[in-house]
């Protein structure tokens, strides 16, 4: 917003309203009224389906922990939530990697002649992952889940391929290798066939020829108004601060119409075991906490081990008093025996001091 001559009072950070809602907020306050207002960014609730959007790349250090551990979230969702991936392409056309002439001017940083471009993830154009291998590797994520999550919105295979890759592909040594690629395919139960059919039938990546599945990801990220990778999208409003499974799932939760919620939100949104709660889709603590009788055999118990405490601390002191009157008797009052023979004040003392101490 440009200063139009008036905002020379203005500070940062500041607070815009629109007047009719700032004029009720000064009438209270000319009125002597405490006034207490609250930001909130609130997401959109419009049904009891919420769609949410991941924006990524194969080489995003950041959201893979996501990754790695929100597939259970999402099948136990199920179709009361529709997932997206997205990868974050850029356009080479634009960031002048193709020449006048079409040749690629950006080395390996792109496909298609320059048109499809990516960062070198370890800044290295000679060596490991290049640009045009995180290309390749994002076409091809995008076609795993055109067949296999597409139809949900759950895309169970496609989180299966992904954690497989970062298992075993995730590095500069096989990232681009297809033979590792062919492994994850296989441990995710997708046909490496069907995935390069349609990686080749949306236009490839060798050729200087337009991608259909590529151009329609920059498409997408540029009305979504992407900035920042990696972002999600819940009911289409972006989520600020860390990418963590507790932080999408919330926002998931907190998408639905008042009242439409699942099961799996109202059982497991707080639950101290989260991810067995998600795994059973109820929380152990729910209900009431500790059963009766589970808190009153737990006191009885406890009672049982100080009760045996306090007796053994019992017995042993009175043992402990008894000693020290013995040995104090043994110093000080040896005794004569029965037979008129003066006794050792030790065998005084082991006798228990039974004697006549009158004589």
């Amino acid at each position: 917003m440009a200063d139009d001559g008036s905002g020379g009072d203005i500070s940062i950070p500041s607070f815009l309203m629109f007047k009719v809602d700032a004029d009720q907020i000064i009438a209270e306050v000319r009125a002597n009224h405490p006034v207490q207002v609250e930001m909130q960014w609130a997401l959109p609730q419009p049904d009891d389906r919420v769609e949410y959007d991941l924006w990524t790349t194969p080489s995003d250090p950041v959201s893979k922990e996501f990754q790695k551990k929100f597939k259970p979230i999402a099948e136990a969702l199920g179709d009361r939530a529709y997932f997206t991936p997205h990868m974050y392409v850029y356009d080479g056309i634009k960031s002048n990697c193709q020449g006048f002439d079409g040749e690629n001017m950006c080395f390996n940083l792109c496909t298609n002649n320059g048109r499809y471009c990516a960062t070198d993830p370890d800044n290295d154009l000679d060596h490991g992952i290049s640009g045009a291998d995180v290309v390749k590797e994002s076409l091809r994520r995008v076609c795993i889940w055109k067949q296999h999550g597409d139809s949900d919105g759950i895309g169970s295979d496609w989180w299966d391929y992904v954690g497989q890759f970062m298992e075993r592909c995730d590095s500069p040594d096989y990232f681009a290798n297809e033979d590792c690629v062919k492994d994850c395919y296989k441990h995710a139960g997708i046909d490496q066939v069907v995935i390069d059919n349609c990686m080749r039938d949306s236009g490839g990546l060798d050729k200087d020829q337009t991608n259909t599945f590529l151009d329609l990801e920059m498409q997408a990220q540029v009305k979504r108004g992407v900035v920042i990778l990696p972002t999600a999208f819940v009911n289409t409003v972006a989520l600020r601060g860390g990418l963590s499974v507790d932080t999408v799932f919330t926002a998931v939760c907190n998408g639905y119409l008042e009242g439409t919620e699942p099961k799996v939100c109202t059982e497991c949104e707080g639950c101290a075991d989260f991810d067995q709660c998600i795994a059973k889709k109820k929380c152990k603590s729910s209900g009431g906490g500790v059963s009766p009788h589970m808190f009153m055999g737990s006191i009885l118990f406890i009672s049982l081990i100080f009760g045996g405490a306090a007796f053994w601390h019992y017995r042993k002191t009175r043992e402990d008093m008894r000693e020290q009157v013995r040995g104090i008797l043994a110093e000080y009052m040896p005794l004569e025996g029965d037979d008129g023979q003066v006794g050792s004040p030790m065998d005084f003392a082991k006798r228990g001091g039974t004697e006549n101490l009158m004589g």
